[in-house]
């Protein structure tokens, strides 16, 4: 595809397995062209049968596809013998020489190894999606005629991309690198307290691609499943997304506020979870994400903004708060399929089922509890609730917890 055949809107079929992975590239060539029509599959069959049924203007394929493999897929194009030959992005874990000599005589316009460069990537996508020194913008889209403000929450209920970003994630890739590479310790520290960045490498760890064992439930188990290149590519690919950050001053004043809310009760679960011998960074992750669908709410309210959407900057947000925050939250967390554990660890911040609790659960109630309250509230009726027995925790040791 050259210069003078670049089609006026290109469409692209992306075929890769990992729901993750499928998504960051879907970002990465939509911040290259944003007006590309994208079909998205997750096996080979489905590529063939996309490509049987539409002409494409380039095809991005993982060779590791289930069922019929990308390599099969890329064979299949060519033998088609299509004039111009049809641009074909051949993704791979094997970097060895043998498979790049027998993916070679297929002609790839490019073989990638994972985990993918992005530079790269972007790079190998502007040269074949835009002339030399164009760029394409595309205008947010606006409201369907007479869409309601709830309608709207509730049709992106299912479909929401989580929480804003709340640090500055390009900045602490930055400060994680070192002459030898990316320090997965100190991008961990960086990061930690961004709810978004949490959920989506727990989430990512423990996507059937990267399954291997048990579940991962910390921001540290995530990080060393997903390796350096996929962590890092991950969270860039978060700045990518449309909304990534809040820019009305409101939305953003509610954020902030959530946050320092996830982060009281992350610390506090954290505190009391070494406090009695238990796993304080599963505790400090299920703090961080318990207002992860408060925060997601607020990002589609300033999607509801940009699209000319009327909103009274605080009766219609505390409202769609009240009314669609808890319901955000366990959408984000059933979709993304975090751990059953981790879940029930963030819905004991709010309140105690019924049945047997375990010591882990009556910790991130108390210190959901502690986070509540105000300066001018006393902790004297907080000693004597039933988590506070449960936990064998008195008067003193709460005392000393809220100092800290």
């Amino acid at each position: 595809m050259t210069a003078v055949d670049l089609p006026a809107v290109p469409r692209v079929l992306i075929a890769e397995a990992d729901p993750w992975s499928r998504d960051l590239l879907k970002q990465v060539l939509l911040n290259v062209r944003c007006d590309a029509r994208l079909d998205l599959c997750a096996d080979g069959q489905q590529a063939l049968d996309l490509l049987g049924e539409h002409p494409y203007d380039l095809v991005i394929a993982d060779w590791e596809l289930p069922g019929v493999d990308g390599l099969s897929v890329l064979r299949s194009v060519r033998q088609r013998r299509r004039n111009p030959v049809l641009p074909f992005i051949l993704m791979s874990s094997r970097n060895d020489s043998a498979s790049v000599r027998e993916a070679l005589p297929l002609a790839p316009t490019a073989y990638l190894t994972k985990p993918l460069n992005m530079e790269s990537l972007t790079q190998r996508l502007q040269d074949l999606l835009l002339n030399a020194g164009e760029s394409v913008s595309c205008d947010v889209p606006t409201l369907a005629p007479g869409m309601t403000l709830s309608t709207f929450l509730e049709r992106r209920r299912e479909l929401a991309d989580g929480a804003p970003l709340l640090t500055d994630v390009q900045l602490a890739v930055k400060r994680s690198l070192n002459p030898n590479g990316l320090d997965l310790k100190l991008l961990e520290e960086e990061v930690r307290t961004d709810p978004q960045v949490t959920a989506v490498l727990i989430a990512a760890a423990n996507s059937a691609a990267q399954h291997h064992g048990s579940a991962v439930q910390t921001l540290s188990q995530a990080l060393q499943r997903l390796g350096t290149g996929q962590s890092m590519n991950l969270i860039l690919g978060l700045t990518l997304k449309r909304s990534a950050r809040l820019r009305e001053p409101c939305l953003a004043d509610y954020a902030e506020r959530y946050w320092e809310l996830s982060l009281r009760t992350a610390e506090y679960g954290r505190t009391l979870a070494r406090l009695l011998d238990l796993d304080q960074e599963r505790c400090y992750c299920a703090g961080m994400l318990h207002r992860l669908g408060d925060l997601a709410l607020l990002r589609c309210l300033q999607e509801w903004k940009q699209a000319g959407g009327e909103l009274d900057e605080w009766e219609e947000v505390g409202d769609a708060l009240e009314e669609f925050g808890a319901a955000y939250g366990s959408a984000l967390r059933t979709r993304w399929r975090l751990p059953l554990e981790l879940r029930e660890l963030i819905a004991a911040v709010y309140q105690l089922g019924g049945g047997v609790y375990s010591r882990e659960a009556l910790v991130m109630n108390m210190a959901g509890q502690l986070a509540r309250l105000t300066e001018h509230e006393g902790i004297e009726e907080l000693a004597k609730c039933r988590t506070a027995r449960l936990l064998k925790i008195g008067l003193p040791e709460l005392m000393r917890l809220r100092k800290k």
